[in-house]
């Protein structure tokens, strides 16, 4: 009999208290509303993502706040610091180091949600994630176009760039999010539905499966509903790439709304629930990418 476990989510954000509109209307969930979702989808607690970067909604929680709401509330919520490449001096020589160890020292375990529209081999974005990698902390970022109305590190369709990096930076895990990532698990993928949620069985020759099985530092961050999408839309398919990537996968969900409650994307959560009791995955991958995975990097100590 398959024993069901409580998630740990990746991704989620949040603000300390009801705070201005965001720009498609709503607030993000606070703290307390976060925690009643919680219970309803059977997560224990979440890692808190700040904004940092124009590009993407930053008002309410930066790195300070992020840090301050973990400490208060430490049975929710974990976090990662968040960074601009073009912090410090705007410059491919700038010094991230001791940003990095400050925040590390106050207890973020990673890196993310990377959202500043820059290419990924942009000279500001390489020399940071230098200094991550470095530092040995996890990235997560999300995948942008070189637009207006855009946020998030900017590559092409075929996603050459985050193959460069993937060469670059071989001992930093890279946490892959968005659209433009998880549409590219399907081999079927054209450019016009790139940035979409494609729906239908998942054809081989997937970019993100080439990617994934070619660099042991590319993992999937399945949240929103471009990660639940790509995990959900074909269940043969995604039970198959859970098993085979188990070790690579982290639960989430990108709560930024109390309405969210009701998104579908939120059925990931017990859609794999279903999916081990059946017995299609097994119950070590289900614990895996459902809290293992994430327990590694938020219980991890530094020296």
């Amino acid at each position: 009999m398959a024993k069901l476990v409580k998630k740990i989510d990746i991704h989620v954000h949040t603000t300390p208290y009801r705070m201005v509109d965001r720009p498609g209307g709503g607030t993000f969930a606070t703290p307390t509303e976060l925690r009643s979702m919680y219970d309803q989808i059977n997560v224990e607690k979440g890692v808190l993502l700040p904004e940092v970067a124009p590009e993407c909604w930053s008002t309410g929680c930066d790195n300070e706040t992020a840090a301050e709401l973990a400490r208060r509330y430490p049975e929710t919520f974990a976090w990662f610091c968040n960074l601009d490449p073009r912090w410090v001096s705007n410059s491919p020589n700038s010094d991230f180091t001791p940003m990095l160890r400050y925040y590390k020292s106050k207890g973020a375990k990673g890196v993310g949600e990377l959202t500043s529209l820059l290419p990924f081999d942009d000279p500001l974005v390489m020399n940071m994630m230098s200094h991550i990698e470095a530092e040995e902390l996890p990235l997560i970022f999300h995948i942008g176009a070189a637009k207006y109305g855009e946020y998030g590190l900017v590559d092409d369709f075929g996603l050459p760039r985050l193959e460069k990096i993937l060469a670059a930076f071989p001992k930093m895990r890279f946490l892959g999010h968005s659209q433009r990532f998880w549409a590219a698990i399907s081999g079927d993928l054209t450019e016009d539905k790139w940035h979409g949620y494609p729906s239908g069985p998942v054809t081989p020759g997937g970019r993100v499966v080439e990617l994934m099985r070619k660099y042991p530092n590319l993992c999937g961050d399945m949240s929103a509903g471009s990660g639940a999408n790509a995990i959900m839309r074909d269940p043969e398919f995604g039970c198959a790439f859970i098993e085979e990537f188990q070790d690579r996968l982290y639960f989430g969900t990108d709560i930024c709304d109390p309405r969210n409650i009701t998104n579908p994307m939120l059925r990931l959560s017990g859609w794999l629930d279903d999916m081990v009791t059946q017995g299609a995955i097994s119950q070590v991958a289900y614990e895996k990418v459902s809290r293992e995975n994430a327990l590694r990097i938020i219980e991890r100590e530094f020296d």
